[in-house]
């Protein structure tokens, strides 16, 4: 007994020691969707995120937001509903090599077992870095999900770069 509590607790720190270490995104603004009387609404809120590996994009996504005690609480399971748009916003500089599918950003979407997710991958033929947001549960994910692409484009007088260069095979 005393192992089992020792693994759930090590796994949970583990879990926040990631969490913290993840970029947070900024709050654009939320909107309410569902009254809820002496406690919080559900909400849709929007957020900007970086990528953390590719200077010049911006994604935006939207998440549902749980309302009620235990919604407030953090203990209700958010739905996997998100919508992802993704954008040039200045001059497309690679940090690194990448491998296709590579995790941009992680958040928590129930009290354990859920997360969403935003990767990206490179379209080589086209130079297009293409952006997907899904939700993954430890025992049975959902199909739903959203995608956005970025095609590289000259900023001002400067060639772009070619995101096939940065896959790391």
């Amino acid at each position: 007994m005393a192992s089992t509590v020792t693994l759930v607790l090590g796994v949970m720190l583990g879990m926040l020691g990631t969490a913290a270490q993840a970029q947070e995104p900024d709050l654009i603004f939320k909107k309410s969707t569902v009254w809820k009387f002496l406690s919080p609404d559900h909400k849709l809120a929007t957020y900007a995120l970086d990528d953390p590996e590719v200077e010049g994009v911006a994604c935006h996504f939207t998440v549902p937001e749980k309302g009620g005690f235990s919604g407030w609480l953090g203990l209700e399971e958010e739905t996997s509903d998100v919508s992802l748009a993704c954008r040039q916003v200045g001059p497309i500089k690679f940090k690194s090599k990448f491998e296709q599918g590579d995790e941009v950003y992680r958040q928590s979407r129930s009290l354990f077992f859920k997360k969403m997710r935003i990767v990206r991958g490179c379209d080589a033929k086209r130079n297009v870095l293409v952006y997907l947001v899904y939700s993954d549960k430890l025992v049975e994910g959902s199909p739903k999900n959203s995608t956005s692409t970025v095609p590289i484009m000259p900023w001002g007088d400067q060639v772009p770069e070619k995101c096939a260069d940065y896959l790391d095979d």
